[in-house]
């Protein structure tokens, strides 16, 4: 993960950074630095051996490549699905898609003595 710099583009950020900070300062903001990448660096190994502590052996097993969404293309997705054949049914699956008739729904009518619902929290 570079990010997309480059050695040229780091020598051009040091340079200007030279330049900004003076010779006098930049020891002291070096030191600065170096101090924050070292907490930036304990915290990700913190982060990885706290994941692996609560994921357990399962987590050198995951494959992260297949869940990068970069691989998706919407356009294959749909193209898959549309030429996939569908599956029949088996028995359970048919008797539950015929279910009993449902009576159709009477829309309710509100008025003065017949308020609709209210909800004080999504307001």
């Amino acid at each position: 993960m570079t990010f997309g710099l480059t050695f040229e583009k780091l020598l051009l950020i040091g340079l200007i950074a030279v330049l900004i900070i003076g010779p006098e300062r930049l020891p002291r903001a070096a030191e600065g630095f170096s101090r924050w990448v070292r907490k930036a660096g304990e915290y990700v190994r913190d982060t990885k051996s706290k994941m692996r502590q609560e994921m357990g052996p399962e987590l050198d097993d995951v494959d992260w490549r297949k869940l990068d969404p970069r691989q998706y293309d919407p356009r294959r997705i749909i193209r898959d699905a549309l030429m996939e054949e569908p599956k029949p049914a088996t028995p359970t699956q048919a008797r539950a898609t015929i279910a009993e008739p449902v009576a159709p729904r009477v829309p309710q009518v509100f008025n003065a003595e017949n308020r609709p619902p209210y909800d004080p929290e999504s307001t």
